[in-house]
């Protein structure tokens, strides 16, 4: 039993490790989870400046990925909608209406201009085996752009999370110029989605951010939603719109949706509702406002590192001003090499020193009779030659040897020591170098990643002030009319978010929101819809004249559906909601019955449901009923 829970503790360890290691938490280096640091490799190896199926990609990145082709597909399009790393065409899905991508085999994908420029250099690229040892893959991109910053990253490991916001392209290498330059720099967050921001909360990115939506006011009527908050769609938005009016929170008339490009979400307001006033109880009880946490842990040297954007930028600096200085010292190299090559091959040719191996008979004394040959120019030369440098000159043919052009050689040698001397100055001011660099890209790239999101102070909401405002409503039964701007001689007070209970004389209701001015035909009784108050109701069977009597309450409702509380062959004689009301029935005369009149307390009805019957008072034939006697 121990010796299995010492395995089970290895074996979760083990796997949590590889979780947080190799799936779900991103590389501080170059941004990336390993899925997608796989995609940009096969795309970078297949680059030939032309789309590919994404299909083809997501088959290729099995090669290096040990999961199926699913995950694949969806980093892929995740990453593509990133809009910094990859090109597409074709339907990659909608960030703002949420509808999903097409099959793999219908879209495409490439690199984007600013990926091959930036995140790719093999000379500089460290790899370990894949998964099965047939391949190879890079430990990291040396990427020269703060791509984790720039896209920002959502990541759920065992006993951890990150979730790292975006930010603007252009605002963070300016940063990185003031790091470079001896500045102190702010950076926030820039979402694709736009919307309007307050920072004040952000920290560096331990902290929040809330988001409202940019909302126009078209006219006093009418709200045009043009941009969403981050992590939000159009249709879970509208959703949250939709729930906010169920519960009383806001009124609307209509909500429509017509975004296809651009967000565009329009809200119809109903009478004695007015846009400026709605505005504030959209960002308090919908997805018009969020509040998003940051969390930022990221993987360094192999270990999980919680951090802050501050830290991850001045990293990313470090590491551009390595890669540059290593991309450097290999140009360097390089044209050093050239220039060995092109002045040993011009003396060997110059100085003939190729007619001197014409008898040799062996390759040994080839090789030791050129050695030799050489020691005297051993000074214009900037080190010993190889048997591989001696290789390459025996290889020359005797064409290019007879119309070897010394002027011309001279001239590239020329050519290649001062692009030396440029390698070589960049060397000595590195930083120099690198703030150069990254103003070329600002200069190159920045109109591409304009600011999306407004900063602004963002006041908090009280939703208390706003849920409930106290107004009156007024009632006249001989016109008909009811609303805030009625002054009829029944009135009584409600909040903004109760609806309205109307009654008519056929026996029908319906509950509706409050209006300005309406008229209600036929109608006899107006109250709040509370779902509480007890309806005392007396009504005559008009087949049989007897007098009925009920009790209810209307605790169900869909808005403007007409219902009825007593049947259509009945007419309404009574109806209040004083719990002590009495009634007088007075009779039609029959020579059979002496009975009058009778008094009817209407507590003694039973409480029943709206469309249930309720009680006969009397089997006499009622002739009329007298109201308000208590």
């Amino acid at each position: 039993m121990d010796d299995l829970k010492e395995q089970m503790k290895d074996h979760f360890l083990q796997y949590a490790s590889y979780v947080i290691l190799d799936r779900a938490i991103p590389n501080v280096i170059d941004g990336l989870k390993p899925v997608q640091r796989r995609i940009l490799e096969i795309l970078y190896r297949q680059n030939d400046d032309k789309l590919h199926k994404v299909a083809n990609i997501v088959g290729q990145t099995m090669q290096l990925h040990p999961h199926g082709d699913a995950p694949i597909y969806e980093a892929l399009i995740t990453l593509a909608n990133k809009g910094f790393v990859l090109d597409r065409q074709g339907n990659f899905g909608n960030i703002y209406t949420g509808d999903p991508s097409a099959a793999a085999r219908y879209i495409e994908t490439r690199l984007s201009p600013l990926a091959r420029e930036t995140l790719f250099n093999p000379d500089i690229t460290d790899k370990l085996p894949s998964y099965d040892g047939r391949n190879f893959e890079p430990v990291a991109l040396p990427a020269k752009i703060p791509l984790l910053l720039m896209q920002g990253v959502d990541g759920i490991a065992v006993g951890m999370a990150t979730h790292i916001l975006p930010h603007n392209f252009t605002e963070l290498l300016e940063a990185q110029i003031a790091h470079l330059e001896g500045y102190n720099f702010k950076i926030f967050p820039d979402f694709p989605t736009g919307g309007i921001m307050d920072k004040s909360q952000y920290d560096k990115g331990r902290g929040k951010i809330k988001l409202r939506a940019k909302i126009e006011i078209k006219d006093a009527k009418t709200l045009v939603i043009r941009e969403i908050c981050y992590g939000t769609t159009t249709e879970s938005l509208i959703r949250s719109i939709d729930e906010a009016a169920k519960r009383g929170k806001i009124k609307i008339e209509a909500i429509n949706d017509y975004t296809a490009r651009d967000v565009e979400i329009e809200i119809k307001l109903p009478r004695g509702q007015y846009a400026e006033e709605l505005l504030d109880a959209l960002y308090g009880f919908t997805e018009c406002e969020v509040s998003l946490n940051s969390q930022v842990i990221v993987i360094k040297d192999n270990h999980p590192w919680e951090t802050d954007i501050h830290e991850i930028l001045i990293y990313n600096t470090g590491k551009l001003v390595e890669y540059l200085k290593r991309e450097l010292e290999i140009e360097k190299e390089r044209l050093l090499e050239k220039i060995f090559y092109k002045t040993l091959e011009r003396i060997f040719i110059e100085e003939r020193l190729y007619k001197k191996i014409e008898t040799l008979k062996t390759l040994e004394a080839i090789y030791t009779t050129l050695e030799n040959a050489f020691k005297p120019f051993r000074k214009k030369l900037l080190r010993e030659p190889t048997h591989d440098d001696l290789e390459k000159l025996l290889q020359i043919p005797i064409r290019r040897i007879s119309q070897f052009d010394i002027d011309k050689n001279k001239e590239e040698i020329s050519l290649l020591q001062e692009h030396l001397r440029t390698v070589e100055k960049h060397l000595r001011n590195v930083k120099k170098y690198t703030i150069d660099y990254l103003k070329k890209l600002i200069l190159k790239y920045g109109q591409d990643f304009p600011r999306k999101t407004r900063i602004k102070a963002i006041e908090e909401i009280d939703r208390r002030s706003i849920e409930t405002k106290e107004i009156k409503v007024g009632f006249d039964p001989q016109t008909g009319y009811a609303g805030t701007k009625v002054a009829g001689p029944l009135r009584f007070t409600c909040t903004n978010f109760d609806k309205l209970l109307v009654f008519s004389k056929d026996g029908t209701y319906k509950v509706t929101n409050i209006p300005e001015k309406q008229y209600f035909e036929n109608a006899v009784w107006v109250e709040v819809a509370d779902k509480k108050t007890i309806l005392n109701v007396v009504y005559k069977d008009n087949k049989t004249n007897q007098a009925w009597a009920k009790r209810f309450i209307i605790e169900k409702f869909i808005l403007d559906k007409i219902y009825r509380f007593i049947d259509e062959d009945a007419e309404l004689l009574h109806i209040s909601n004083n719990p002590k009301a009495v009634v007088e029935l007075h009779f039609a005369p029959s020579a059979k019955e002496k009975l009058k009149k009778l008094l009817f307390a209407l507590k003694d009805a039973p409480l029943k449901g709206v469309q249930t019957r309720g009680i006969r008072v009397s089997t006499q034939k009622v002739k009329k009923v007298l109201s308000g006697i208590s």
